[in-house]
């Protein structure tokens, strides 16, 4: 029996009470505070749900996005969300985590400029009025590189997992300090396209990620949290002082990592006391400590960070923490627990930072497309209890990219719409089994592009 398969709230809510999870995981009778207009730095969206950066891992060889992207957006921008983060987009060419994934450049910036006016035209085709906003998440993929990876540091389990020998290089002070020129410019680039914000993405093991846990690097990126955090710090003072502020500046954070784990779904070994992970309790891994996450969500928060979207966990190494599921990836394991426990986590998380920054910056919560038909009355009563100012979905809307509309419309989602947690999407990411060596992902049990994609790659 699949993990999810309660067909009505009352099912649902008894297992989370059976779970021992009532605390994080509540539901509301209906859904309110999440259609009424939310302001972010001056700017007003017309609802508090949103749309997560996915990565659809199908743009042109240069960076470009294609048809498939185009759709993917135009399909957001119809369905009603009103933030609209753009995928993860490399800043640099060897920066990709994948062949087919985007990248902004002076080259490639007439790509996005059109896609994203084109994004804004649909919305207001369809409502009437424009009141979305539209952010671009700029990245570097770090030791997750698909030519030649990077890393801040040597990871025992993660260099294990990825085949990084022991004597290989870790980037340097001067090339990270060259690096953040690639992110200043890139985001300068993306604000004058037209994008009304930029994410700074720090998380899911990526290399700015990886830099917040380098408690084991030496120099002026590792060590000490100050040091730890210097790379987004001066990236962000960088381009409020480039944009006189009026850039919107946002970042996508881990505030758990968590540690890696192997092909049976067990924790890998690591040496004692566990320096590898940002948010972790260094004696005990499996369990959180928010010291650091938090001190870090204050700081930019009082940097200007106006938008701060919690995540966490590796998708390549532990992905029930960052992405709880009924049925694992082609190359992933079982879940070590209730994927309703992985919610709760994703929650009391949000909760805890949203209680840091307070009114300084809005916060955007994760964790919701596991719950189903169910999602938006959860949020909504993270939204009253003020645990939360934006519910985003990411898997969801891949699935169901008019989740919102549906829910203005007919009061409800819609049971034959729901992201199903099955992995699919995922495992079109993974396989090596395409021509181009990167298949395009996208909803397979929803959406029949993706469905006969998968069957003509032969997966099962």
């Amino acid at each position: 029996m699949p993990f999810f398969h309660y067909r009505t709230l009352d099912e649902l809510t008894e297992e989370v009470q059976r779970l021992g999870v009532e605390e994080h995981i509540r539901f509301a009778d209906t859904v309110q505070e999440l259609l009424r207009p939310v302001r972010v730095d001056g700017r007003e969206l017309w609802n508090a749900f949103g749309y997560h950066p996915m990565e659809g891992c199908d743009g042109t060889p240069n960076g470009r996005p294609s048809a498939l992207t185009w759709r993917r957006y135009e399909r957001f921008a119809a369905g009603g969300g009103a933030l609209l983060w753009f995928e993860a987009t490399a800043v640099l060419p060897e920066g990709r985590a994948n062949p087919r994934q985007l990248c902004l450049t002076e080259k490639t910036a007439k790509d996005f400029e059109a896609l994203l006016q084109r994004v804004r035209q649909v919305h207001k085709e369809v409502f009437g009025e424009e009141r979305i906003l539209c952010g671009i998440q700029l990245t570097h993929s770090g030791r997750y590189c698909f030519e030649h990876p990077v890393i801040a540091y040597h990871d025992p389990a993660l260099d294990k997992k990825r085949g990084i020998p022991s004597d290989y290089p870790v980037i340097g002070d001067d090339e990270l300090d060259a690096l953040q020129d690639a992110f200043v410019s890139a985001a300068l680039l993306a604000w004058k396209i037209g994008f009304d914000f930029v994410d700074i993405k720090q998380c899911h093991r990526y290399l700015l990620n990886e830099l917040l846990a380098a408690k084991t690097r030496k120099g002026k990126y590792g060590g000490s949290l100050e040091n730890r955090t210097r790379f987004a710090r001066e990236v962000i003072l960088r381009l409020r002082e480039e944009t006189r502020g009026e850039l919107l500046i946002a970042s996508r954070l881990n505030a758990y990592d968590g540690p890696a784990f192997d092909e049976r779904g067990k924790p890998m070994e690591y040496p004692k006391p566990f320096l590898y992970g940002f948010g972790c309790d260094e004696r005990e891994p499996l369990q959180m400590d928010l010291t650091e996450p938090i001190l870090w969500a204050r700081e930019m928060a009082e940097l200007g960070v106006r938008l701060i979207n919690v995540t966490m966990g590796n998708p390549y190494a532990n992905p029930h923490i960052g992405r709880p599921f009924d049925k694992p990836p082609i190359d992933g394991y079982e879940p070590p627990e209730h994927p309703l426990v992985g919610v709760a986590r994703h929650f009391a998380v949000t909760a805890a930072l949203k209680q840091t920054v307070g009114e300084k910056a809005l916060v955007v919560g994760t964790g919701y497309s596991f719950l189903r038909q169910f999602l938006p009355l959860a949020g909504e009563a993270n939204k009253r209890a003020g645990k939360v100012d934006i519910v985003a979905v990411g898997r969801g809307a891949i699935a169901y990219p008019d989740y919102v509309r549906d829910l203005l419309e007919k009061g409800t989602l819609q049971v034959n719409k729901v992201c199903l947690a099955v992995s699919f999407c995922t495992t079109l990411m993974r396989t090596k089994a395409h021509p181009l060596g990167q298949a395009p992902t996208g909803c397979v049990p929803r959406d029949p592009i993706y469905a006969k994609l998968y069957q003509r790659l032969g997966l099962k």
